[in-house]
């Protein structure tokens, strides 16, 4: 990333503002300029890092770095590379129209529905509307499953 221009442009602004003072704040300025041009490096490198590990923190087994190289700031990226989007992460879902949600779910929950969506296949997406829809049948359980529909209780006994 080349900082070069951002720090141009605060000098430009800088001499802009001290030449409406006069020579003598112009001069101060020129001076003010040379010594301030580290600090801005440094500073712009701060924020970088910042958020760098900001977005370290959400992106789970990927790091982000900032290093120098030469004046300028480059951004390293380290960790498993993004998995391509599985086949069904398009799915349109019989043709119904789709509705965008916000689910919020325990830490150790998403875990294990992303392992059963794994095992299946399928994006965790996927896995959940299919478990949604599952969820939302007048018939919880599969006919023949022993279940009672109602209740969906085993019943036991004898039938004459």
């Amino acid at each position: 990333m080349d900082i070069t221009d951002l720090v141009e442009t605060l000098r430009a602004d800088l001499r802009r503002t001290a030449a409406v003072g006069g020579e003598e704040t112009r001069a101060a300025g020129e001076r003010l300029l040379l010594a301030l041009e580290p600090s801005l490096r440094l500073t712009l490198m701060d924020v970088l890092s910042q958020a760098a590990a900001e977005i370290s923190e959400v992106l789970p087994g990927i790091v982000v770095d900032v290093r120098l190289k030469g004046r300028e700031p480059v951004f390293v990226v380290e960790g498993a590379p993004a998995a391509p989007p599985a086949a069904d992460a398009f799915e349109t879902f019989d043709d119904e129209a789709v509705a965008r949600i916000t689910l919020r779910l325990p830490e150790a929950l998403k875990a294990r529905a992303e392992i059963l969506a794994a095992q299946r296949g399928q994006s965790l997406n996927t896995w959940l509307v299919t478990a949604a829809r599952a969820a939302a049948t007048d018939e919880p359980h599969a006919p023949g499953s022993g279940r009672h529909q109602a209740s969906g209780r085993r019943i036991q006994g004898w039938a004459r």
